[in-house]
């Protein structure tokens, strides 16, 4: 059975930086620019935890094991979105352990995303994903993301 609590920090620390190089492995197999070093997954989490103040982190359990992590905040969007729509929230960091894939870890950990967003009062969330991932697209897809925006990129030599 999955369970879903908010991190505790700084006690989850070393689980959740395990998680954030597991995700960077894990997305390395479909993009060639994933820093793979030693210090990245600290680098990562100050960088997230700079964020984290305008939202929560989730930790999702299986038998009492730390399954997998998520992290969700408030953002804002520019103008041209109209005002109903323009505070929303995002999705970032979903990762689920491997083993563990396939039990409900993820659904569970969106699903408390999206019920942290819906307590802020916040109507639209977003999550995105690597072009190439698409196990991702297919979870996003079925637990009823649609797909908004395209990121094109060029290399410049």
């Amino acid at each position: 059975m999955v369970t879903i609590r908010e991190a505790r920090l700084p006690d989850d620390k070393p689980v959740l930086l395990g998680f954030i190089e597991g995700l960077q492995r894990y997305e390395a197999e479909f993009e060639s620019d994933r820093r793979l070093d030693a210090a990245y997954a600290e680098d990562q989490f100050a960088w997230l935890m700079r964020t984290a103040g305008k939202g929560a982190i989730f930790l999702a359990e299986i038998g009492g094991r730390a399954a997998g992590w998520i992290m969700v905040y408030a953002d804002e969007a520019p103008p041209y979105v109209i005002d109903a729509e323009r505070r929303h929230a995002v999705i970032c960091e979903l990762f689920v352990d491997p083993p563990v894939r396939g039990q409900g870890a993820g659904r569970a950990l969106m699903a408390a995303c999206e019920q942290w967003a819906k307590a802020q009062g916040l109507s639209v969330i977003h999550i995105g994903h690597l072009s190439l991932n698409s196990r991702a697209a297919k979870v996003y897809e079925e637990a009823g993301y649609a797909p908004y925006v395209v990121l094109r990129r060029k290399r410049l030599k």
